[in-house]
């Protein structure tokens, strides 16, 4: 599956920027944040247009996760409720893009997911200190053709 629509670039300069780069050298290889790579997520927005966020690359045993940090902000970002309305979506990594399913994580699990998080990339240790909210974690699973 291949999300459709309309393309709605994101408000972001840095975001637009470092999509643009992505499709451009066809691997998510061309961008990094802080030295370190990132995935691209292509999701339908609540709009019904289609979006596309580079967010940080946490991987484990095959399995994505995608951290609603904002930086620490006092709220969630845009592509969070994105998700939460819409988890079907697209998943590129390096040059290889395939369709995975968004699952808000909580307790333990959260909890073990969170630590790969920091390991991945330790900022968000920081962001979480910098705001009242529970910095949301969501798995991203490749989706079972059947179960689409």
């Amino acid at each position: 599956m291949t999300i459709q629509g309309e393309y709605a670039p994101s408000a972001a300069g840095w975001v637009r920027d470092q999509v643009e780069a992505i499709e451009a050298k066809g691997t998510t290889r061309a961008v990094d944040i802080m030295g370190r790579p990132v995935v691209l997520l292509t999701m339908l927005g609540i709009s019904g247009k289609v979006r596309k966020v580079p967010l940080m690359r946490v991987e484990h045993d095959g399995v994505y996760a995608a951290v609603a940090s904002k930086g620490g902000a006092p709220e969630h970002p845009k592509w969070y409720r994105n998700l939460l309305k819409n988890p079907v979506l697209d998943l590129q990594d390096d040059d290889r893009t395939w369709t995975v399913r968004a699952r808000e994580i909580h307790g333990a699990e959260r909890e073990q997911w969170w630590q790969r998080c920091v390991e991945a990339y330790p900022p968000y240790a920081e962001y979480q200190t910098k705001t009242d909210r529970l910095i949301p974690v969501l798995l991203l699973e490749p989706l079972d053709e059947r179960s689409a």
